[in-house]
């Protein structure tokens, strides 16, 4: 195996383990009993399972409140000497530094006194929701402490370089081990203790998590649990990141506290090649590391690939960047083969665990599925991430998308605006800062599908409906508008896009979207300046060159969006408010194609009856759409991938169903995305699909033959078995799609692409027959068992040479079996 693809498969080993082996403690990670394993995954066990990550988190409440002891203790005696000649710390000092922990205290003593006996006469008719969510309503105390937290720090700093004895006594604090350990006491530093109150919020939230995912939903916790996270994860959104002192790794040349800003993995291209990088932006510097190879069990540890101080740092632009940073970009059809082979092995996956003795066999198929998703995540990202360092060399990322290179450079020029002085680290400095990487991370698991654990949300799969209605906030007028992008296989891909507003503050797009997903947790919205410039567009192809004004992300929470009813929401971006709606449409929906017996117009009706009606060979509607995309869509980038409009798609089918005399009219000046979704709704809309429900079962089986020969007479004598107009539609746009493809350098458009975008659309059998002989157990089942042949069916054809409607007629050679 090659190096680059070791190195992510030694990130997900380490991922992995972490997840399997360990359980919240205190401060660092703790093993966790074997009953986990046990227990995971049996939903007959969840409230068993429960008691288990209660008392995981009641024996870290325990450790919790001897730290919050050992900050107490030494109150009493500072604030005795303030009165004397020779006080330690001023009154006004003692209550800045030891602000609200007495308050903190109580509260967590009342709260672990109220759990511990309910885990100790534990049942099933046990509720502790009320808990949690009193302990969540008292977050006001911590809001206080937090906002002073950072004074606190200071006043603390300052009076132990004035008072040897207060900083002896801050250097050495005592807290009591747990009532089952060897050791006593530990010493712990004042401002290691003052920072517990923070993490512990964080610890609470991650429990909170744990708890409502083995709570049955019909549970009296579960309201409870889920009002109690709400309130939690408000109050995490609303701290500053500022304050977190465990970034803190080593002082800065100026004597300040450096500390870790944000951090995350990243595909570097280093030496012609892609390499997986660990990357952590400091307050004063960028450091770009890989986790070093170390034997099973060791502690692993980061080795510095190179860093840059953000005083020299400087962002490159294509003009000026090195020549031999080539961008190298896999054929998209590649990429798409290894979505669905990972799609696969999942579903194998799913069903050994089901079965008696597969369990040997799931550690194998995971294994496999690690090297597929290694694959995947060194290959996909595509867009250019260029740093530079003004006294030397230049580096390139590669990232998955623009909001995420948006986030860096943003990241980056915030702190580039404070005073920043050039540093250099002695070898002994960087290697101390190297060492603390691994401690300081914030981003544990890289983005990809098989981190997560099989009992979380495997995500949406199906069609979410988006409608952009408006924006506000912009101070200057702007040609505005929007893209949509949603997460696919730990990557975003950008899925539509709104038509330019000019010259606006308040665009008003209205436009609804229909967008695939494919196992989806997150929308994002990003607002763009349209650049009108043309010196400025010949760019390279992946470097957006338009200005990001604004940019958000939303969960799609399943429960919210999978109400038929439109939810309506708003995402606040540097100022700026885009207000939009969503639903959903699962993928188990969406799928079924359900019989019609409307004979007017063309969408849902049979396509002889249309066909007759019109006297053609090839519906008008087909010929038409095809027409349009060739003249003046051939060229655009994501041709019958991006979503058009679904109010102009509408329209369409409305004046094709009606027969509108100026549709031609209407088709010259609408949005050719909306033309391209037009004709791809007419093939999903159609009560059977082009190539029939009951050639189906042979087309499965014709393409799953080895030998070629035997393929070919199978697949060629299908063909000949549709009914005419079906067969000479289906020709019509075969050959179409093979002319769009020839411009895949220009609109990205493949023939991978193309058969991926309509194969599901030709081919998806009608309810009945799509679930003839098949278990189908979930949506991602649906699509990793069938539409992988469905592509790979119409990826036949495509790559066939020409086939004539008057050749495959005339040719008399016969598939001997009968279809």
């Amino acid at each position: 195996m090659e190096e680059e693809e070791e190195e992510v498969l030694c990130y997900l080993d380490r991922v992995l383990e972490e997840e399997e082996v360990f359980e919240y403690g205190d401060g660092d990670l703790e093993p966790i009993t074997p009953l986990h394993r046990q227990f995971k995954g049996d939903i007959e066990k969840g409230l068993e399972m429960k008691k288990l990550v209660l008392s995981g988190f009641l024996a870290s409440e325990e450790i919790y409140l001897n730290q919050l002891e050992a900050l107490l203790l030494p109150i009493r005696p500072l604030k005795a000497t303030v009165s004397t000649s020779q006080p330690v710390l001023s009154m006004s000092q003692i209550e800045t530094i030891f602000y609200k922990i007495q308050d903190i205290f109580e509260i967590h003593k009342e709260f672990y006194d109220s759990l511990l006996p309910n885990i100790q006469q534990w049942d099933e008719k046990v509720t502790v929701g009320h808990l949690f969510q009193k302990l969540a309503s008292q977050l006001g105390v911590y809001k206080a402490f937090v906002d002073n937290y950072k004074v606190a720090l200071e006043t603390a700093e300052k009076c132990s370089q004035a008072n040897s004895q207060f900083q002896k006594i801050s250097e050495n604090l005592k807290v009591k081990c747990p009532k089952d350990s060897k050791d006593c006491t530990t010493t712990v530093s004042l401002e290691a203790l003052l920072y517990k109150p923070i993490d512990r919020v964080t610890r609470s939230t991650l429990v909170l998590h744990d708890l409502l995912k083995h709570t049955p939903k019909d549970h009296p916790d579960f309201p409870l649990l889920q009002d109690a996270l709400r309130i939690s994860q408000n109050f995490l959104s609303s701290i500053n990141e500022d304050i977190d002192p465990r970034r803190t790794a080593v002082t800065t040349p100026k004597g300040e506290a450096r500390q870790l800003v944000k951090d995350g993995f990243l595909v570097e291209v280093s030496e012609s090649s892609r390499k997986l990088r660990h990357v952590f932006l400091f307050t004063d510097l960028l450091l770009c590391a890989k986790l070093k190879k170390t034997a099973v069990g060791r502690h692993q540890q980061y080795e510095c690939k190179w860093y840059i101080p953000l005083a020299d740092l400087t962002f490159q632009t294509l003009d000026d960047c090195d020549p031999c940073h080539s961008i190298q970009v896999l054929p998209e059809h590649e990429i798409e083969e290894m979505k669905i082979k990972i799609s696969v092995t999942k579903s194998e996956i799913q069903k050994e665990k089901k079965a008696p003795k597969g369990q040997s066999r799931v550690e194998r198929l995971r294994k496999k599925m690690n090297e597929q998703e290694s694959w995947l995540l060194l290959h996909s990202p595509t867009i250019p991430f260029r740093i530079h360092n003004k006294h030397g060399k230049s580096f390139l990322f590669l990232l998955s998308s623009d909001y995420e290179r948006s986030e860096w450079r943003e990241s980056i020029q915030k702190l580039q605006k404070k005073d920043l002085q050039a540093c250099v680290l002695s070898s002994v400095e960087l290697q101390v800062l190297t060492g603390s990487c691994f401690k300081l991370r914030t981003v544990h698991n890289i983005p990809v599908t098989s981190n997560k654990d099989d009992e979380e949300t495997p995500g949406l799969y199906g069609f979410l409906h988006v409608i952009v209605h408006s924006a506000l906030g912009f101070k200057e007028s702007a040609n505005l508008y929007c893209t949509l992008e949603v997460d696919s296989y730990g990557y975003f891909v950008s899925k539509a896009k709104t038509r330019v507003f000019r010259d606006t503050i308040e665009p008003q797009w209205n436009e609804e979207f229909e967008i695939e997903l494919e196992g989806s947790q997150y929308l994002r919205i990003l607002c763009y300046e349209k650049c009108y410039d043309k010196s400025m567009l010949n760019k390279d192809d992946n470097e957006i060159v338009d200005k990001i004004m604004g940019k958000g992300q939303v969960q799609l929470d399943p429960q919210t969006v999978q109400s038929k009813n439109w939810h309506k929401d708003v995402i606040e971006m540097n100022g700026i408010k885009v207000e939009f709606s969503m639903k959903f449409t699962s993928r188990d929906l969406s799928l079924k194609r359900t019989p019609s017996k409307k004979q007017s117009g063309v969408f849902g009706v049979k396509i002889n009856v249309v066909t007759k009606r019109e006297r053609s060979k090839v519906p008008y509607i087909v010929r038409q759409c095809i027409e349009e995309v060739e003249k003046r869509g051939i060229d655009e980038v994501g041709i019958y991938r991006i979503s058009g409009v679904a109010t102009d798609i509408q329209a369409l089918k409305t004046a094709f169903d009606t027969n509108t005399k100026d549709i031609l009219m209407m088709l010259s000046d609408m949005d050719i995305n909306a033309i391209a979704g037009t004709l791809k709704l007419y093939f999903r809309e159609l009560p059977e699909p082009l190539l029939t429900d009951r050639l189906y079962p042979a087309f499965m089986e014709g393409i799953a033959l080895s030998d070629p020969a035997a393929k070919e007479n199978c697949m060629m004598h299908l063909l000949r078995s549709l009914p005419d107009p079906n067969l000479m539609t289906f020709l019509t746009l075969l050959e179409h799609l093979k002319r769009v493809a020839e411009k895949e350098p220009i609109n990205k458009m493949s023939l991978h692409n193309l058969a991926t975008v309509f194969g599901p659309t030709l081919l998806r059998p009608s309810e009945s027959e799509s679930t003839k002989g098949q278990h189908i157990t979930s949506a991602s089942d649906i699509w990793s068992h069938d539409v992988m042949a469905q592509v790979q069916v119409l990826l036949y054809y495509l790559q066939h040479p020409p086939i004539s409607f008057a050749e495959l007629k005339r040719n008399t050679l016969y598939f001997s079996t009968d279809v």
